[in-house]
């Protein structure tokens, strides 16, 4: 990895049909999403709604820029609409810059 690459997680804030809970984490390292440092199995929906912040998050740019996030982190929407479309739910992620790779 570079100097310049970070990990981001995704902190799983709702619950639903995919059996998210609460407090569950996925951890992104650079550009890799390693199954072994994420506490539940990684949903397409899930990485649909946090895939616009990746690049910026992994690469060091701050949640704190006009139009991404504020207080060094971003909350995010699954996509999935939910009732009365389709018979999951949707969950909000909290998506954040931890720490800096070697």
């Amino acid at each position: 990895m570079s100097e310049d690459m970070f990990e981001v997680i995704a902190e799983v804030r709702g619950m639903c049909v995919a059996n998210y809970r609460p407090g569950e984490v996925l951890t992104i390292k650079g550009f890799y999403i390693d199954p072994k440092e994420c506490s539940t199995r990684m949903c397409i929906n899930a990485l649909m709604g946090i895939a616009g912040l990746l690049s910026p998050f992994i690469h060091g740019v701050s949640a704190k820029l006009p139009g991404i996030g504020h207080k060094g982190e971003e909350y995010v929407q699954c996509l999935d609409p939910g009732k009365p479309y389709t018979c999951r739910g949707t969950r909000v992620l909290r998506v954040k810059r931890v720490k800096n790779l070697p």
